[in-house]
């Protein structure tokens, strides 16, 4: 399909949307796409598929049933036979024993989505995530408390996994709205399988998309939209400020003790203001350790490292140590004999 020859001005946004991110889904990739069935991920699968020459990549469909419904089961046979008549090729899969809830039901999504991705040589793992999806969390975690990072979160693209070589998870619909979506599966004469579990007022994000959204809408009409774009705002704040964290991590470090321990400079780092401190420690020490530290205790940490405290000790999870005498800070790995 070539631009003027049956292209909707959606199939141009989406066109040129990649084109002005190449890293999203590069040209001649195989692509892993999520589908659950739904309007949304229906319109992406569409849109893919038509502009899939244009931009040269192989398309593979999954497709993962909770269990949580009992028509869930046809559904997924359903969309298998669709994907069958356009010669897509669908991987279904179904949780045995079902998640209990929408944190374990991500996991377990993400978590097959990687393993599908690897063995189908995909690096890249596509949802239908749109403008709508990314409000919803982010007035979720501004509920919540979460720091900068959370309000930044449902980012375009992202390693799928924190270990090396993991896909990458990309939702190219981000720019899109719900609405939009839905008019693209009519326009393209798409199927939509309604899953019933959207309307369940015990999931959080369907009270927000249902009892929340709609009311700010009513106030401000395109608030969703412009939640997401200041999402996507905070989102290129972060990834200047990493640059910068670097940068200052780098003049802060010191060489390696002879027993193998990293060092950081105690004075300059507690020179800073809480919050910059905070915020170095956290990325320094998720380096290490693999995962974030828990907020309270990285609190803690922050205002124990103040100009003139006294030297102390901290555990760290999984066996890790974090030292600091007047001078310096030093962080011993779980194999390290203490001195």
């Amino acid at each position: 399909m070539e631009p003027g020859r049956g292209w909707s001005a959606d199939h141009l946004r989406l066109h040129r949307h990649l084109r002005s991110h190449p890293s999203l889904l590069p040209p001649g990739a195989p692509l892993l796409v999520a589908v659950s069935g739904g309007q949304d991920s229906m319109a992406l699968i569409g849109l893919l598929h038509d502009l899939r020459r244009r931009h040269g990549w192989s398309l593979h469909l999954w497709h993962g049933d909770h269990g949580w419904r009992p028509e869930s089961r046809d559904q997924a046979a359903a969309l298998a036979l669709w994907a069958i008549g356009r010669g897509l090729p669908l991987l279904g899969e179904r949780a045995d024993p079902p998640p209990a809830g929408e944190d374990a039901a991500r996991r377990w999504r993400y978590g097959r989505l990687a393993e599908a991705a690897r063995s189908l040589g995909c690096g890249h793992v596509v949802t239908g995530h749109t403008a709508d999806d990314r409000a919803e969390t982010v007035l979720l975690h501004l509920a919540r408390g979460s720091h900068r990072q959370g309000l930044s979160s449902l980012r375009a693209s992202r390693p799928l996994a924190e270990i090396p070589g993991a896909p990458h998870l990309c939702r190219p619909l981000l720019p899109f709205s719900r609405s939009d979506t839905l008019r693209i599966c009519r326009q393209l004469d798409l199927p939509i399988w309604e899953d019933a579990s959207n309307g369940d007022p015990r999931f959080s994000r369907n009270r927000v998309r249902a009892e929340v959204l709609p009311v700010l809408e009513t106030l401000h009409p395109g608030a969703a939209r412009r939640i997401a774009a200041q999402a996507e705002r905070l989102a290129e704040e972060e990834d200047d400020q990493e640059e910068l964290l670097q940068l200052t991590l780098t003049a802060l470090a010191l060489p390696a003790t002879a027993a193998g321990m990293e060092q950081l400079r105690r004075a300059p780092l507690a020179a800073l203001s809480r919050a910059n401190r905070r915020r170095l420690l956290q990325r320094w020490l998720r380096e290490r350790l693999g995962r974030p530290l828990n907020a309270a205790v990285l609190d803690a940490l922050a205002a124990r490292l103040e100009t003139g405290g006294a030297p102390g000790r901290l555990a760290l999870p999984d066996g890790w140590r974090l030292a600091w005498d007047r001078g310096t800070l030093f962080l011993m790995g779980p194999d390290h004999a203490d001195g």
